[in-house]
């Protein structure tokens, strides 16, 4: 099993029609991020109420809510970064791993994330960028094929190019290498 079809795009999130959006969350899962804050504005205050009755949560874990008025029905609460604010790669990748399961076990085609783990700029985007596609790469190679498509929405410039930069470095890996003839 291959790297499922990834997009990275710049816009809002919360406009897009998929199956899940996944935000940043912080352990209490009130919808304070800027990311998370935009899509609270559009969903409606349901889905933080749904989202705060499942937490306080620990750094590293996923919660699903439904999506209220946007077009996705479900909201994924990734908590990538805790209250400390400790740039810690394991919990990043942990976030990613729950979302990644709820998104399978909600046998999920089509979903779109913010970048995890750049809340408040605890982890650089290139960094965030290469752990986020790793985690996908790990999982797509063990799975039977959920997500099918993924649409990485960035809001900033910087993103776009540290997402784009280690999708290349991604895809570069993953590309069989065609054999050479005469060999």
């Amino acid at each position: 099993m291959g790297l499922p079809e990834i997009e990275i795009w710049r816009g809002e999130i919360a406009e897009l029609e998929v199956d899940a959006i996944v935000v940043p969350a912080n352990e209490s899962l009130f919808m304070t991020n800027p990311v998370a804050a935009a899509v609270k504005r559009l969903a409606g205050d349901e889905v933080e109420r749904a989202a705060v009755t499942q937490g306080p949560v620990a750094p590293g874990t996923a919660v699903v809510t439904g999506g209220g008025r946007l077009a996705a029905p479900y909201v994924i609460h990734a908590v990538a970064v805790g209250h400390d604010l400790k740039a810690d790669p394991e919990r990043l990748r942990s976030a990613i791993r729950g979302t990644l399961q709820a998104v399978e076990h909600l046998s999920l085609r089509r979903i779109a994330l913010a970048p995890l783990g750049t809340e408040r700029g605890v982890f650089p985007p290139s960094e965030a960028a290469t752990l986020l596609l790793d985690e996908i790469l790990t999982h797509a190679e063990r799975r039977t094929g959920s997500p099918e498509s993924m649409v990485i929405a960035v809001s900033r410039h910087e993103e776009l190019t540290a997402f784009v930069a280690a999708l290349d470095a991604v895809r570069s890996r993953t590309i069989p290498t065609p054999p050479v003839e005469g060999r």
